[in-house]
């Protein structure tokens, strides 16, 4: 889907405060400059926009607490405003409806993650360098965006640290320079991509191409698959990431071509509460490698996000079920295929945790309290189960696997999910779907005719 036809993101009921729908985003290009010792970060980023159906006089970027050095649209400079994580900025000369413009901002700073009910998001600061975690809000705390999940652009993004270290970004490395201590890494993300999930990986790591023998090259070769990690950490990633690769041929099967150049997942030199996805990458703490294959759930889970959530994204937070849900169901898929308990089994165990627990979640608008509640993943696990239950196998893959093909790169809600599923079957889902999706009280277990 090119940029044209991308539509311009709305308010978010969730996050008003972020955003600006009167413009779109096409592209970044970010060129930065990273001192891990100081944890100081600055450089330039400039913005391909268009205009909305109205003139512009002003518009905003998200931007966390930064010293601004000057900021030009056109080419030209312009008035500006920076107060509580918002940049004002009034061209010198309106623009005009449907019009096409650069926005370029100088600003120097130490990143630092922003402050939300899930703690810290966006950059952090590690013993040893840094990493992005931006989901929900995060994108701000490094760089000058329009933060909104529909908003997806491309991003050229180049990252100049002290040699030592090695930097990842989601996308394919153009070039590597070295000059004296310093390197310089270029990288480009070409698929359009939402604000929170561009990321960074700062760390002295090792490289490893994760590969499977009994898979043949030629997969391989079609999605490359990289791995960052510290050193010791090599024998037990080998055994715990080794079935990677059987787990990207099988969602290839299930969901459709992957839909990126590559994937790489970083393992920082530190304890994560959680693993996370961006565009392209998976990022896992050291607690998740065990030797035992312990997280192997998990790895499945986030690179299911690659088709959902990523390159199929959320017109806004309220369908945050559509990643989740999906997420959790290619754990279940991942388990049935590689000989462990059926989707069947894990919904069975899923529903019984969920009606011990309060029955006041509405899944397809959980409100943004509950938006990362434990229980908004089991339950939209179960509502693709449900699906697969009412539609059969055969047609059910084939709406998972056409829902990534029709709307890839692009944006989706749930009620495009609800119209999507109704054309593959002849009974009416309302009634199955409104239970699942917008009641609180938990439907019985879904079970295959």
């Amino acid at each position: 889907m090119s940029p044209k036809q991308l539509p311009a993101p709305g308010v978010d009921t969730y996050f008003p405060g972020h955003g600006d729908a009167r413009y779109r985003v096409h592209r970044y290009e970010l060129a930065l400059d990273y001192r891990p010792g100081p944890n100081r970060l600055g450089g330039t980023a400039r913005l391909s926009a268009v205009a909305g159906a109205e003139p512009l006089r002003e518009f905003a970027l998200d931007l966390a607490d930064f010293r601004i050095g000057r900021i030009l649209v056109d080419g030209r400079a312009a008035h500006y405003t920076h107060r509580a994580g918002k940049l004002r900025i009034r061209p010198a000369k309106a623009l005009a409806a449907g019009a096409a413009f650069t926005v370029e901002v100088h600003y120097t700073g130490n990143p630092k993650p922003v402050r939300s009910q899930w703690g810290g998001l966006g950059w952090e600061e590690l013993t040893d360098g840094a990493l992005v975690a931006s989901q929900p809000v995060g994108a701000p705390s490094w760089y000058p965006c329009n933060d909104r999940p529909a908003d997806k652009a491309s991003y050229q993004i180049s990252i100049t640290t002290p040699s030592p270290y090695t930097v990842i970004v989601g996308g394919r490395l153009l070039t590597r320079t070295t000059r004296a201590s310093s390197t310089t890494w270029v990288y480009e993300q070409a698929a359009p991509t939402s604000s929170y999930l561009v990321t960074v990986s700062i760390g002295q790591y090792e490289t490893l191409r994760v590969t499977d023998p009994a898979a043949g090259v030629e997969p391989l070769r079609r999605v490359p698959q990289t791995a960052y990690l510290p050193t010791p950490l090599m024998p037990r990633f080998t055994h715990d990431f080794g079935r990677q690769p059987q787990m990207m041929h099988l969602f290839e099967e299930l969901f459709g071509p992957y839909p990126f150049g590559e994937y790489a997942v970083v393992v920082a030199d530190e304890e994560l509460d959680v693993p996370f996805e961006a565009q392209g990458v998976s990022t896992f703490g050291t607690n998740h490698l065990d030797g035992i294959r312990g997280s192997e759930r998990l790895v499945a889970h986030e690179l299911a996000h690659q088709w959902f959530g990523n390159s199929v994204t959320i017109a806004d937070w309220r369908h945050i079920w559509l990643n989740e849900g999906f997420a959790k169901y290619a754990e279940w898929l991942w388990a049935e295929r590689s000989g462990g308990r059926t989707a069947a089994q894990h919904a069975a165990t899923a529903h019984a945790k969920l009606a011990a627990l309060p029955q006041d979640l509405r899944l397809a608008d959980p409100g943004r309290k509950l938006m990362f509640d434990d229980r908004l993943y089991e339950r939209g696990g179960l509502t693709v189960h449900a699906l697969r239950c009412a539609l059969g196998e055969q047609a059910f893959f084939r709406m998972v696997k056409d829902w990534t093909a029709i709307h890839r790169h692009g944006v989706v809600g749930t009620a495009d999910l609800v119209a999507h599923a109704g054309r593959y079957t002849d009974r009416r889902l309302d009634a199955l779907l409104d239970a699942w999706l917008w009641r609180g009280p938990l439907p019985p277990l879904p079970v295959a005719p």
